[in-house]
């Protein structure tokens, strides 16, 4: 395998660099540059130099095969942060056959020397793509290994009650408790409605991962952008008088006390002869019903679409004067704190049902476990022997343990370089 290097820290101009080594050449480069290597995870202050050229003067750090991030030898030189340092380094380092990783090669280098599994790897990938406490919550949960260690249990249940199966085909004719069957059968559906309640948290975990969107819909001039540049305290919707103004859909990702929501300033919903202001509001209602939740905002309080539970019905632009229910005023800032308050409640609700699985391919794998246990008392033991197999084998698809080739361009490749 290549040994390979990258800055660990964003390219450009700053206090550090981080450059960092893996593979079987990683301990003579660094030997050639900054001599004798220093005792493993001990900082070092080491003359970075090619000859006579003097690099750098770097912290060094060492870490051996097999008690490294990859797994492999690898070694991190902290630099000055002047983006020429790092590139004569860069050059010095290709001058003795290294070459560039490419986007998550250190992760997944760590995935195939078995220092973390798929789920892990996943994790890393939403911490690093973490806009919210709540996204950075979720994803320590999946770096933490948490859903390996429950496939683990899992898993241990099913080849319990798989040797209990087993025995009663291995011993059907000798002196073998009656009961044996019922506790494997005990097992099998223990497990089955533990990965029913894994699978049941999936859509919630999974929307959280990506961020909720929340849609300001109503009629044109209803201070809809109006209400989407308070929000975001700054200028992102052209606002107008014009009915029709907006026609596009334009959308503020928000931080809202940890939860990650886009806001989405819709075009108004009305009747138009205009081809373009049409396809607006086409747009707006398709984008509006696939929303999380809604906020129907109209002069009059009343709401232009059919409301669906949990959505937000407000009488917009009260500063102009009194009316039915709730109201609000983009434009002096009235209601506006209470209304995010109103969002916040059912979106943090709906984040409190959150649970391990959060990626598409973990949840297909926990399906496929699950309907291989979908087994009857009265099925022959060597079906239902099978079944536990196939189950197993679920569940080690869930982790990454087999099968999971198909996968890993599609996961590494959302990883920045040098990590």
């Amino acid at each position: 395998m290549d040994t390979i290097f990258a800055e660990a820290t964003p390219p450009g101009r700053g206090g550090v660099t981080v450059v960092r080594l893996s593979g079987p050449k990683a301990r003579a480069a660094l030997e050639s540059l900054a001599g004798p290597v220093p005792a493993p995870r001990v900082a070092a202050l080491r003359a970075l130099r090619e000859g006579e050229d003097l690099i750098d003067r770097a912290l060094v750090l060492w870490f051996e095969e097999g008690r490294s991030f990859t797994g492999e030898e690898v070694a991190e030189l902290h630099l000055h942060g002047a983006p020429v340092i790092a590139n004569r380094l860069a050059q010095a380092l290709l001058n003795q056959g290294l070459r560039r990783a490419e986007a998550g090669e250190f992760t997944r280098r760590a995935f195939l020397n078995g220092r973390i599994d798929l789920a892990e790897a996943e994790g890393l990938a939403d911490l690093l793509s973490a806009e919210t406490e709540a996204q950075r919550k979720l994803a320590m949960r999946g770096t933490e290994g948490e859903l390996a260690r429950k496939a683990e249990a899992l898993r241990a249940g099913l080849i319990r009650a798989g040797a209990l199966i087993e025995a009663s085909i291995d011993f059907a004719d000798e002196d073998v408790p009656e009961d044996v069957p019922a506790e494997a059968f005990a097992l099998i559906e223990a497990i089955r409605e533990d990965i029913r309640q894994m699978l049941a948290t999936y859509p919630a975990t999974e929307r959280l991962r990506q961020g909720y969107e929340v849609a300001i819909i109503g009629p044109p001039n209803a201070g809809k952008s109006t209400l989407l540049n308070r929000i975001g305290q700054r200028d992102i919707a052209l606002v107008s008088e014009i009915a029709g103004t907006t026609r596009d859909i334009l959308e503020l990702r928000a931080d809202l006390r940890g939860l990650p929501v886009t806001f989405l300033d819709t075009a108004g919903l009305r009747e138009s002869n205009d081809p373009v202001e049409a396809m607006g509001v086409a747009r707006a209602l398709k984008r509006a019903a696939e929303a999380d939740l809604r906020i129907h905002l109209s002069v009059d309080g009343i709401a232009t679409d059919a409301v669906k539970e949990d959505d937000i019905v407000l009488r917009s632009k009260a500063d102009l004067g009194q009316g039915p229910g709730l109201a609000i005023s983009a434009r002096t800032g009235e209601g506006v704190a209470e209304l995010l308050d109103m969002v916040y409640d059912r979106l943090r609700i709906r984040a409190a049902d959150s649970g391990l699985v959060s990626h598409k391919r973990q949840a297909e794998a926990l399906q496929r476990a699950w309907l291989a246990l979908d087994v009857d008392r009265n099925d022959a033991p060597e079906f239902l022997a099978e079944a536990l197999r196939q189950a197993i084998q679920g569940l080690a698809m869930m982790v990454g343990r087999v099968g999971a080739e198909d996968y890993l361009d599609e996961i590494f490749s959302s990883f920045c370089i040098g990590k």
